[in-house]
């Protein structure tokens, strides 16, 4: 657990840190696979574009005469599959990490949204409802996670 989460005041029970634990586990989980999908489209983008590029040069700058050529020179060197594979590898890569992406995404905002509104039954004692903004503007400031509204 957290130190930051662990040094909460008496004021929050356990089961309440081991949420705020979870919450923060998800919002890091959501952030892996953003910077991972984001790395991918980049990937792809230039890999396609490069790949292009490469194709135009060799490919139809060369035999732009005549389609069945352009056809016939692009099967013939073996290093176009690969390229086509690598690109189309790349970018089923990027779907998959936006599923992924996604589905993070959602489990983080429920659970966020279940801790704003269970917020009455985690803070249930007036004490520890008046002291409950320390450790919501803690979790905002540490870990990025607003808990104050629903709303993303």
């Amino acid at each position: 657990m957290e130190p930051s989460i662990l040094n909460i005041g008496d004021w929050t029970d356990q089961a309440t840190k081991q949420l705020l634990q979870l919450a923060v586990n998800k919002k890091r989980k959501f952030d892996k696979f953003k910077k991972y999908h984001l790395f991918f489209v980049w990937w792809t983008v230039i890999t396609a574009f490069l790949f292009l590029y490469y194709i135009n040069e060799t490919v139809i700058e060369p035999y732009a005469d005549s389609f069945q050529l352009m056809i016939s020179a692009f099967v013939d060197n073996p290093i176009h599959l690969y390229m086509v594979l690598v690109v189309g590898g790349s970018f089923g890569g990027m779907n998959v990490l936006k599923k992924k992406r996604t589905k993070a995404e959602d489990e983080y905002h429920e659970l966020r949204r279940e801790i704003v509104d269970r917020s009455k039954d985690l803070w249930k004692y007036e004490d520890a409802w008046k002291k409950r903004h320390l450790v919501l503007d803690m979790m905002k400031k540490e870990f990025n996670i607003n808990l104050y509204h629903e709303t993303k």
